[in-house]
């Protein structure tokens, strides 16, 4: 697995070692997490976003053999002819209809099929990496892509299981302690011209691109994310049925979706569960709320009194803070209560949060050259930008200048609420 150092915004975590050690970490992580399931599971497509646990494991594998091996090795032989078209993100199968939504009628390869080709392009990756000083730019970009998609392993069979009325755990359960959440408090950080964006000192995506300077007004945020108990509080206010809190778009995605509640929870009688990768469980009221919209987010915001942040906000406030927190490595893979610390808390891990930003690009941003293309300039009016990463987040993935970003109806990530609050000066 990634390294998991404790180590300042702004670097890189990473395996300690040479390159080849760096990519053959992230390789493994990745076949470590579909270990747990069947060759059924690795077929399986729930939803048009999602991608069956076979897809990913492919693909991670395209990005590695058309952007480096084909490119950079003097005949080089590709596993086979036609992969090169079936796992680009865009291929269209039928007439000229996106593909996506169709990934689960892959039934060939085979998953055995698909694990050989992963051998036959990490045989020849190992041998390119070989005697290198340092992890060429193009190879650290497919290490970061696949630990993405390593993320959507977790978030899309979650999403799969949970439409089986069987209702699967992905991994049974280890010892899972629940101590109170502690009360929430709210840390003050004054108004002032700011550095925001990544600051060169490691990897970061061209959308972190350029850092720059934003004027924050004083503000207050949350010490911890919002728990289940409290969101319970607002289901029981008759949260999900009073439009006041809503904004227009939102209550409209209420009432038609019928929302009551977050995705994978269930009332049975008085008690509440949820569905998690260890199976249904009661929920316990310590723990952060997770997988809301941003609709959602926003409701219950208004419903406390509160906003949510800004990702500049939220940046600001990240910026000195270690990056520890319940990632992927510490194999919970549910996110966790707060501790009792003082300070920030859960800034990074358990759970995405959203903000009130649109995902736009930064100025003076430049969409990058070359046949990367694909994950660059991805800038789009209807999406919202999330921070700080989940518990199905490798934890070398993850710095405070990060973001994600998903339409305002998405709940099937691992994503959460913190609050903040303006503060008015003097005669405002």
């Amino acid at each position: 697995m990634p390294g998991t150092s404790d180590r300042k915004r702004g670097s890189l975590r990473v395996s300690e070692g040479s390159p080849r050690a760096r990519y053959a970490g992230v390789r493994s992580a990745t076949e470590a997490l579909s270990r747990p399931l069947t060759a059924e599971d690795c077929g399986v497509q729930s939803m048009p976003d999602a991608s069956p646990t076979k897809w990913h494991l492919a693909h991670t594998s395209w990005f590695f053999e058309t952007f480096v091996l084909r490119p950079e090795i003097p005949g080089y032989r590709p596993f086979h002819p036609q992969f090169g078209y079936l796992f680009n993100s865009y291929y269209e199968s039928v007439g000229d209809r996106h593909a996506r939504p169709q990934r689960g009628v892959l039934s060939r390869p085979t998953l055995d099929e698909v694990y050989s080709y992963r051998a036959h392009v990490d045989a020849a990756m190992t041998a390119y990496l070989d005697g290198a000083a340092a992890v060429p730019a193009l190879v650290e970009l497919g290490l970061q892509h696949e630990q993405q998609h390593q993320e959507l392993i977790l978030t899309d069979i979650k999403h799969a299981f949970w439409c089986n009325a069987l209702r699967p755990a992905y991994r049974e359960p280890g010892a899972m302690a629940t101590p109170p959440a502690p009360p929430l408090s709210w840390m003050a950080f004054p108004a002032g011209i700011r550095a925001v964006g990544a600051d060169g000192s490691g990897f970061a995506y061209d959308n972190e691109l350029p850092r720059h300077r934003v004027f924050v007004e004083p503000f207050e945020l949350a010490s911890r994310l919002v728990t289940n108990a409290e969101y319970l509080a607002f289901i029981a206010d008759s949260g999900y049925r009073r439009p006041e809190l809503w904004l227009s778009e939102g209550w409209e995605t209420v009432r038609a979706m019928d929302w009551r509640a977050p995705l994978y929870w269930e009332q049975r009688g008085d008690e509440w569960q949820v569905m998690t990768l260890h199976g249904m469980r009661a929920i316990d009221g310590a723990e952060p709320v997770c997988h809301v919209s941003y609709y959602e987010a926003d409701a219950y915001a208004r419903w406390a009194g509160a906003r949510l942040p800004s990702e500049f906000e939220w940046e600001v406030a990240a910026a000195a803070e270690p990056i520890t927190g319940n990632f992927v490595e510490s194999g919970r893979l549910h996110p966790a209560a707060a501790s009792n610390g003082r300070g920030l808390s859960q800034l990074f891990g358990d759970a995405w949060e959203w903000t009130a930003s649109a995902y736009a690009p930064y100025p003076g941003y430049r969409t990058p050259a070359g046949a990367v293309g694909e994950y660059n300039g991805k800038f789009m009016c209807n999406q919202l930008v999330l921070r700080g990463g989940s518990c199905v987040t490798p934890q070398s993935h993850i710095r405070a200048s990060y973001r994600n970003f998903f339409p305002a109806s998405a709940r099937w990530q691992f994503s959460g609420i913190r609050l903040a609050r303006s503060v008015l000066s003097p005669g405002s």
